[in-house]
């Protein structure tokens, strides 16, 4: 099994919840999970790297960022929205020009299930 590589670790003594099969999720492209009360998009770049933002919309409030454009600034992945293309760091989740930010998800993978922290 590939090891992934995971961002934002969670503060230690917290609880995960199991998302999905790592395998589930395609490389390159977003997917969109209900955690909890809260909706995430989850995405898998190359090197099996994995994220977990917020799947609204900071700026319009839709439920749409795991259909976002991926790209990056440099060397640290983005974001986009696809309905504004107002573009977001992945691993932080700031907004890139200034403007209200997602949040960003502590990652793990546990025997190849990608697994997410949420605050209770």
């Amino acid at each position: 099994m590939t090891e992934l590589i995971l961002q934002r670790p969670a503060p230690s003594g917290t609880t995960w919840v199991a998302v999905c099969r790592v395998d589930d999720l395609e490389e390159c492209w977003g997917e969109a999970a209900l955690v909890g009360h809260e909706q995430i998009a989850l995405f898998r770049l190359p090197g099996d790297r994995v994220y977990a933002v917020g799947n609204i919309d900071p700026r319009t409030r839709a439920a749409v960022m795991a259909r976002g454009i991926i790209g990056s600034r440099g060397t640290e992945p983005t974001i986009a929205s696809p309905l504004h293309k107002e573009v977001y760091d992945l691993a932080g989740g700031a907004c890139l020009s200034g403007g209200e930010g997602l949040r960003a998800y502590p990652v793990r993978c546990r025997d190849g299930m990608i697994e997410v922290h949420v605050a209770a």
